[in-house]
């Protein structure tokens, strides 16, 4: 009965070493996929906020650009209304 023994505990330790040799083995190449995957997630992270900036930029410059036309105009108007006051006034 003690070589049935013997040879079970050969088997045993044979089987711990492999799946200790196993998860040893693997541990870099899933250190590797971490990194990788973490670099990768953080990048498209920046990407997704550079684009957002740019098109919050976009809408401002937008929002200037009209300001900037109203008071264009509104010089305009206000500059033919005081000519017209001027003309209704020397009457």
């Amino acid at each position: 009965m003690s070589d049935a023994i013997a040879a079970m505990n050969a088997q045993m330790t044979d089987s711990v070493t492999q799946v200790n040799t196993q998860v040893i083995g693997d541990a870099p190449a899933m250190a590797m996929g971490n990194l990788l995957l973490s670099t990768s997630h953080a990048l498209s992270t920046g990407s997704h906020n550079v684009t957002a900036a740019q098109q919050y930029g976009q809408t401002t410059m937008h929002a200037a650009t009209v300001q900037g036309v109203n008071s264009l105009i509104s010089v305009g108007s206000s500059a033919i209304g005081r000519t017209g006051e001027e003309i209704i006034e020397s009457n």
